[in-house]
């Protein structure tokens, strides 16, 4: 397993595996990788001859009062995930090989960034679609791989792949949790112990809210008042939003009919999580 920092170096080794007809998986990631993380590049080594993790705080998808300097790091843990899981390279370039002077250039999408994540993270999508297009052309992978966990996130690199012709499969992976129901995330570790506990409150939520749904619920305004009222049973959860939208367009529905995405995110103290779950 290798990690190199530069453009030039990845694309000479994806170049040599070409040349050898090898099949080639990417992962794209923030690092501080967890078994969510490690659950795509298990997925990707399955799939493919050779798997790149890029390993990449990405500061344009950050806002000013996001937490940029304190989103976590540990590149050597990084390695030892990678390597565990059977990764071949890992991409961790700084910011400025990905952003040299000048850059002006920036992918930006609509429709599928409008509401939940996006209505509130002014700029965060154009800035995870611009990255992520560049890793996509740096790499030339076959496919890359996605966790279901920021569906939001999934549905827009779709969109952006089929409207710019990108020749690649997105796979998308179901979402890792704690033993107690909570999704894998980096940013748990910004948790306090009761906040921790308190974190619960987003898996149980949605976990009545499926229930509900898989009893013969439909209506949308129904399922989002049952998962309402759970989140405010919880002192320390300060509820975002909760939204019934489409999972392809990511636009709200009345009605759960066909592929549905609910998704939540909550305020515990002043770590924000997501969570979801799909109806199909």
């Amino acid at each position: 397993m290798q990690v190199v920092k530069t453009i030039q170096e990845v694309r000479e080794i994806v170049k040599g595996w070409r040349k050898e007809g090898l099949s080639v998986g990417l992962v794209p990631t923030m690092g501080f990788l967890h078994e969510g993380h490690q659950s795509l590049i298990a997925k990707s080594v399955a799939d493919n001859d050779r798997t790149v993790v890029s390993v990449f705080v990405n500061p344009i998808q950050f806002g000013p009062s996001e937490d940029l300097e304190a989103y976590p790091r540990d590149l050597n843990h990084d390695m030892a995930a990678v390597e565990a899981m059977g990764g071949d390279l890992i991409f961790n370039p700084e910011p400025s090989e990905m952003y040299p002077a000048h850059f002006t250039t920036f992918v930006d999408t609509t429709e599928t960034t409008e509401l939940l994540c996006g209505a509130r993270r002014a700029g965060h999508f154009r800035g995870v679609c611009t990255v992520v297009s560049k890793l996509f052309n740096i790499v030339g992978p076959d496919r890359a791989y996605f966790g279901q966990k920021d569906a939001q996130q999934l549905a827009t690199v779709r969109r952006f792949v089929r409207d710019l012709n990108f020749d690649l499969e997105i796979i998308a992976c179901p979402i890792v949790r704690e033993a107690d129901g909570l999704a894998k995330s980096s940013r748990n570790t910004y948790l306090s112990a009761e906040e921790r506990r308190a974190a619960l409150i987003l898996s149980k939520s949605l976990k009545l809210g499926q229930t509900a749904v898989e009893n013969g619920e439909r209506d949308a305004s129904a399922i989002i008042k049952i998962i309402s009222d759970s989140l405010q049973t919880e002192p320390l959860a300060r509820v975002d939003y909760v939204e019934v939208v489409d999972l392809n367009n990511v636009q709200r529905v009345e009605a759960i009919e066909g592929e549905t995405l609910v998704a939540i995110a909550v305020y515990i103290g002043k770590t924000r999580l997501i969570d979801n779950f799909i109806w199909k």
